[in-house]
């Protein structure tokens, strides 16, 4: 018997809703969006947990991820809700997910949710960052620049062609110099909201960092209060 039939309660047209948190590092770093979306269908199909499926001509798991993390990332707050068809127990459906899962995928809580809550997507807010510089940094020509970029009123990108202004997506900017025998670090907590997301790339590259020569961890989700 597998660990999901374990676990299985009988109950006659009862489901629930799972929230579950995951960090993402390693190689699992490098996959986008799409193919993690495939990685949990393929997990939970290893675990024996039953997902429900969309109704319509092309039924579809019903899997929501938070926000897309962008690839070369690493992070320790991803979150994915999966509604499942019955009402399990959520410490050994823990237990059977995380044997389940790829390297570099850990399970890190599990957590039953509302049913008829919001899309996952849509209660996201912001994004807490934390970014590991090359321990050669000029500390105090980046102290200079984030100090400009706090002051500037307006900073104007490009993206997909068209111009925007990346300075109202900015909530905290700062360099971290708490302990000088690690790298220095700059923290960031960037607008995560649909047709309003900071990506820290693009701070960066204002900065005058090469994303090549950096870390970037997200390390927090805030929801919409």
């Amino acid at each position: 018997m597998s660990g999901w039939g374990m676990v299985w309660r009988e109950t006659e047209n009862e489901t629930m809703r799972i929230r579950i948190k995951f960090s993402k590092s390693g190689g699992l770093r490098f996959i986008g969006h799409l193919d993690l979306h495939k990685i949990w269908e393929r997990s939970t199909r290893r675990a024996d947990i039953p997902l429900l499926y969309s109704q319509g001509f092309h039924p579809q798991p019903k899997i929501q991820i938070a926000c897309a993390l962008p690839l070369g990332f690493a992070s320790n707050c991803e979150l994915v809700d999966l509604w499942v068809d019955g009402t399990p127990d959520l410490f050994i459906l823990k237990d059977s997910l995380s044997k389940a899962v790829p390297p570099g995928l850990k399970i890190l809580d599990v957590e039953n949710v509302d049913e008829k809550g919001p899309p996952l997507q849509t209660q996201v807010q912001s994004a807490e960052y934390k970014i590991s510089l090359d321990q050669k940094t000029d500390i105090d020509s980046l102290r200079q620049k984030v100090e400009e970029c706090n002051k500037a009123e307006k900073i104007l990108r490009e993206r997909r062609g068209k111009p925007y202004d990346l300075r109202p997506l900015i909530e905290l900017l700062e360099v971290n110099l708490d302990d000088l025998k690690e790298k220095p670090q700059i923290h960031m907590i960037l607008a995560s909201r649909e047709g309003a997301t900071g990506r820290p790339e693009e701070v960066l590259d204002f900065l005058g960092i090469p994303f090549d020569e950096t870390y970037i961890e997200r390390i927090h989700l805030i929801f919409k209060t």
